[in-house]
């Protein structure tokens, strides 16, 4: 394996052996300035709210009839009809409500200064590259706690409480500090390598559960002229899909925890050393679809789709998101990445999933009890079931599939959570400190690392300097893992 072979080869410390000597991790959070001034400032003033309606077993939030709720939604993978639908139950419900809904990629662009005037919607789905920034909207206490909602009767049986019918985790995830739950990850996400079954065969190979053997794989596909890998390289926060959970594997859970609680040297366990060492070879033995660097998550995206690469970290949206260019034959499949060789700390089938597509209800919304009506609506098992069958993803609901046929993205990815048992990993990086995460840790870093501008010690070393400087910074609003 060259530069991460097993052996030492006489020049430093085997991969191996470089594992075993030491521990510790902590990861980076410099804060989107902008947003946080925007956050601070008081500039308008705030919207009237609107007056609580009366409570019923039918209307257990006292959602006002007659008010109007405005519903904006990222328009990304999941696109927006399944929300369109949950949107004409809610009419349905309230005929006197007059609901504003809309799409947009430009979350924050189109958001921002909204929040900034105290005029926010009263539902978002904070998600896609301008996503805002979690951390910064709870530390300014820009979010609503979403408990009321959490403890309302289900939509589908009023015996049971919303919070009692979501998957493992869900809850959790939405909480940054104590009790308070700010967040509601509406889908149900699984993070890894996604490939084509019919290419792999094509080369005559197995999925690799080894470096070594994926190297051999993608020596393989490079023969037959198919590149090893390609990614979202204008978007390399994209990469820690897979990346993250190789560093667990090798190194243990309590790796990635310390990187999320900004712990010092995190960033410098070797198991982070080892898993960059790995992934850079890939750059160096030519194994990654020349131009990668410059493409963005569609175009890296089709190219895959379309044979030009075996192998793409993404999460499971990936099949909504690009069925139109997916063939009929493709054989979509998605595995937990290969860790190094057989002395890894966690098994084989170590994968990352987690609640995705945040949806919030923000503080100074006008009708909050609307939109959180709305994530109730939306979260009964006929919404998730249409969720699931329109757009090929697991919804937070826990159950909603029985009756649909899977499609190949799927079962994939729940074959993927079987085989990995508990052996499944939640980094927060990306939720407590988005703009770390995306652009220093994803673009200043893991970007230039896999274009061969830096090399794997000097992505340690910068990655752990953001770190040190987000963890003394006291502007930023810090978490740690309960």
């Amino acid at each position: 394996m060259g530069s991460t072979s097993a052996e030492n080869d006489g020049k430093g410390v085997g991969r191996r052996g470089l594992i075993k000597r030491s521990a510790a991790l902590g990861l980076i959070s410099v804060p989107a300035m902008s947003f946080l001034s925007a956050c601070a400032s008081g500039g308008g003033d705030d919207q009237e709210k609107a007056e609580a309606g009366e409570k019923t077993a039918e209307n257990p939030l006292a959602v006002n009839e007659s008010a109007g709720m405005e519903f904006v939604l990222f328009d990304g993978g999941f696109g927006k009809e399944y929300a369109e639908d949950a949107v004409k139950l809610y009419e349905k419900a309230f005929p006197k409500a007059k609901v504003k809904f809309s799409a947009t990629q430009k979350i924050q662009s189109t958001l921002q200064p909204r929040f900034n005037g105290g005029n926010p919607p009263d539902l978002v789905d904070n998600s896609g590259a301008e996503q805002m920034d979690m951390g910064v909207l709870v530390g300014k206490k820009q979010l609503a706690d979403l408990t009321p909602l959490l403890d309302a009767p289900s939509y589908d049986d009023p015996n049971k409480k919303v919070r009692d019918t979501l998957r493992p985790g869900i809850v959790e995830m939405g909480q940054f500090d104590g009790d308070p739950v700010w967040i509601l990850y509406y889908a149900y996400t699984v993070y890894g390598n996604w490939y084509s079954q019919k290419a792999l065969d094509s080369l005559d190979a197995e999925y690799p559960k080894t470096w070594d053997e994926m190297l051999a794989v993608c020596e393989k596909a490079k023969k037959k002229g198919m590149a090893g890998w390609t990614y979202a390289g204008k978007y390399p926060y994209y990469i820690p899909f897979s990346m993250s959970p190789m560093i667990a594997k090798v190194g243990g859970a309590e790796v990635l925890k310390a990187i999320d609680n900004l712990e010092p040297n995190a960033w410098k366990h070797p198991a982070v050393k080892t898993v960059f060492e790995a992934w850079y070879e890939l750059y160096k033995k030519g194994y990654i679809l020349k131009g990668t660097p410059g493409l963005d998550h569609i175009q890296s995206q089709t190219a895959w789709a379309k044979g030009d690469a075996l192998f793409l970290p993404n999460g499971s949206w990936v099949e909504n998101e690009s069925a139109k260019v997916i063939p009929a034959d493709f054989g979509l499949t998605v595995s937990a990445p290969p860790g190094i060789d057989d002395n890894d700390t966690m098994p084989f089938g170590t994968i990352w999933a987690s609640g995705g597509e945040p949806f919030i209800v923000p503080a100074k919304a006008a009708n909050g009890a609307g939109g959180m009506e709305q994530l109730r609506i939306m979260l009964s098992e006929a919404s998730s079931k249409n969720f699931t069958s329109k757009v090929k993803s697991l919804s937070a609901y826990n159950g909603g599939t029985d009756g649909i046929e899977l499609t190949p993205g799927l079962k994939a990815g729940v074959a993927a959570l079987e085989l990995a048992g508990d052996n499944v990993v939640n980094p927060r990086m990306q939720d407590w400190y988005v703009q770390l995460q995306k652009e220093k840790i994803g673009v200043s870093c893991l970007g230039e690392m896999m274009a061969g501008r830096l090399t794997p010690a000097e992505t340690v070393k910068k990655i752990q300097g953001y770190a040190d400087e987000a963890a003394k910074d006291s502007s930023i609003k810090h978490y740690k893992h309960q």
